[in-house]
């Protein structure tokens, strides 16, 4: 039991702040932190507990961090804020003898570009402190980490290919909308790709590389090869990998309004000058487009994601297939947030709930997968994420 500070209150912190508190036998006190109080507050209300408490911060501020994280001395912060502000957290953090746990590893704002390297860097300072890092604790990342982890200590001696695939089958009733922070989402899917194999990582141009996949309860859906975080750190804590691949569905309405975007310039993340003031095009493009936190109650369909292994057990090959589906409709109901903010949300708090009750703590800076899989994908079930397994089949990659 213990006090826990979480910073950042969009779709995804909706939903950490909602399953944190279904639980007060674990955190007794939560903190919800934001650059706009105000946000803060309104979700505290709706959730109606009076364990929660609000507070104002500014994270690409440390020393704002720093005052916040003395007055209130959590035991963990959880950030569920943007990727640039990792490492301004995780230096307050420091600081101040505070354990972290994040959804997705840092990037640069200036450049659009996904490595764990600048975090990793951390390792030392996070060991020497005595604190924990928990890094990638979001479904992809996060939960595709645990579930390769728990497939290499039940079922594999050594896994060969894994191949993560993430189906959005929903529909938001949008012209055009990103299911999370647009800046980020759309920096995300135009960059090249690039999949790991025999030991290098091969580009290939955006969206070059796509086929159908099949998806438990969704069918067959137009899946595209692109690049996403957790490959790095997979690959490397998993050395037996020969291949590791990851697959997004697109519609075509939305690669089209993408293409458009990027022709136009307005998926520029380099600052421009309009009318004598400088802006950036992505950033005003995300003033203007939904709020991907207000998407939910009109959101039909499900969300179908999963990890296909293949591999050798007991000098055989074999396959392995899981994978969890999310309604969206379920998820608005519950929290008031979409199916793909849930299903980063509630591994957050899962990831939280490990590190509160010891399961997951140790000194340094870790992947998901460094830990073990079981309590968490137990906890992942029983707070609102069940997942199905299947063995020995056609995995179609």
């Amino acid at each position: 039991m213990g006090k826990v500070l979480q910073i950042g209150v969009g779709g995804v912190g909706t939903v950490v702040a909602f399953k944190l508190a279904q639980h007060p036998e674990i955190f007794n006190e939560i903190v919800l932190a934001s650059r706009t109080k105000s946000k803060c507050d309104k979700l505290a209300k709706a959730i109606g507990s009076n364990h929660i408490r609000t507070a104002q911060v500014d994270a690409d501020d440390v020393n704002q961090l720093i005052e916040l994280f003395n007055a209130e001395k959590p035991i963990l912060v959880i950030n569920v804020a943007l990727p640039y502000q990792d490492l301004t957290i995780m230096d307050a953090c420091l600081v101040c003898g505070v354990n972290y746990l994040d959804t997705a590893n840092y990037e640069p704002k200036e450049e659009a570009h996904f490595e764990y390297s600048w975090q990793w860097a951390y390792q030392n300072l996070f060991k020497e402190a005595g604190l924990t890092a928990i890094l990638g604790c979001g479904f992809d990342p996060g939960v595709t980490g645990v579930w390769t982890a728990y497939a290499a200590k039940h079922y594999f001696d050594e896994i060969h290919y894994l191949d993560i695939v993430d189906c959005n089958a929903g529909d938001h009733h949008q012209a055009f909308a990103t299911n999370f922070n647009p800046e980020i989402n759309i920096r995300e899917v135009t960059q090249k790709g690039k999949y790991y194999e025999n030991g290098k990582w091969i580009m290939t141009e955006p969206h070059e590389i796509h086929q159908p996949l099949t998806y438990p309860g969704v069918g067959p859906k137009e899946s595209y090869l692109i690049y996403h975080e957790e490959l790095e750190s997979l690959v490397k804590n998993f050395p037996t990998i020969k291949r590791a691949r990851f697959w997004m569905t697109f519609g075509q309405e939305y690669l089209t309004h993408l293409r458009v975007i990027q022709n136009i310039g307005m998926a520029r993340i380099d600052p421009i000058m309009y009318h004598g003031m400088e802006i950036v095009p992505i950033q005003f493009l995300k003033a203007v487009l939904p709020d991907p936190g207000e998407l939910g109650e009109n959101y039909s369909g499900q969300t179908s994601i999963g990890c296909r292994i293949r591999g050798i057990k007991d000098g055989k090959e074999r396959s392995y297939a899981v994978y969890q589906n999310c309604h969206h409709e379920e998820a608005f109901r519950e929290t008031g947030a979409q199916g793909v903010s849930y299903t980063t949300g509630v591994p957050a708090m899962c990831g939280a709930m490990m590190f509160m009750t010891g399961k997951w703590k140790k000194a340094g800076v870790y992947n998901v997968e460094e830990f073990d899989p079981d309590p968490f994908l137990k906890a992942l079930s029983e707070n609102g994420l069940p997942w199905k397994e299947f063995f020995d089949i056609d995995l179609e990659i």
